[in-house]
């Protein structure tokens, strides 16, 4: 077997497994796949349908009174005006309550919502479609650091919903020989840069609204950007996501034929109004 020929079975392999531990995360019981509900709470204590206990917020965090409900956080039982002051766009806070998981996050406002592993999107669920692996797709690039991180907002899903992330600096790679820079977000635990982007599939193969591709952090300045693994985001899955949009300019004019397609069980979902 010839060197290329085993490099290109290694890599082949190497994105396989990838693709196993992505559809693994998915499949997870407390997963997106199972969200059921999205609610956005208000001043006014209120209970939702199939969310236990009363919920509301002000303007600096949500509150829940579980109303006789058995519901708990990290394993500690939840009181009367439980308190939750939470990261606007940052990660949210489960609240385990029987088979359930309720999420508690803030995007602007408040929200709650349900994750059931009785879910019929993740009783359908059947892997997702991608397009075949092509190592084409890993692309160098440089990483250019601002002089400071940047706080960017974009727009989301939500109609009238908006995200605040830190932009470290961005990366700039050739494709065709022309030159393309993405603004790059800070990626999952401090670690590496998450980038949002757009191209010419969006909305014909792939999901319309956004997709997301990890990078590691920088040798000597440069970077790879590997298209093969090129994931959707929770809203072209389900309803109940508010994903953000990718910020301006990170739209690629030519059609990236790498990574995941629109999940079969989905069309591209229209913007929904924050209610």
């Amino acid at each position: 077997m010839s060197t290329n020929t085993t490099h290109s079975v290694r890599f082949v392999h190497q994105w396989q497994q990838w693709k196993v531990a992505r559809e693994r995360e998915l499949a997870h019981p407390h997963g997106w796949l199972a969200l059921v509900s999205l609610d956005w709470l208000s001043e006014v204590p209120t209970s939702y349908p199939g969310v236990p206990g009363l919920w509301w917020q002000d303007q600096d965090a949500a509150y829940l009174d579980p109303d006789g409900a058995a519901m708990s956080v990290d394993g500690a039982p939840v009181a009367a005006g439980h308190r939750f002051e939470l990261v606007n766009s940052g990660p949210g806070v489960r609240v385990a309550t029987g088979d359930v998981e309720v999420e508690v996050a803030r995007r602007s406002g408040y929200l709650v919502r349900v994750h059931d592993p009785n879910a019929p999107a993740l009783a359908a669920f059947a892997g997702v479609p991608t397009y075949d692996p092509d190592p084409a797709w890993v692309v160098g690039g440089r990483y250019e650091p601002f002089d400071a991180p940047r706080p960017v907002t974009v727009g989301a899903v939500v109609e009238g919903l908006s995200h605040v992330y830190t932009a470290p600096g961005i990366v700039r790679f050739e494709h065709a020989g022309e030159e393309h820079t993405l603004t790059a977000f800070n990626g999952r635990g401090g670690k590496g840069f998450t980038i949002l982007f757009t191209d010419a599939t969006s909305g014909v193969t792939t999901h319309a609204a956004n997709r997301s591709v990890s990078v590691d952090d920088p040798t000597d300045g440069t970077v790879l950007l590997d298209f093969n693994r090129a994931t959707n985001l929770p809203c072209a899955f389900t309803d109940f996501a508010t994903c953000p949009l990718p910020p301006a300019g990170n739209h690629l004019p030519f059609a990236v034929t790498a990574g995941e397609l629109e999940p079969h069980e989905r069309e591209t979902p229209a913007p929904r109004r924050e209610s």
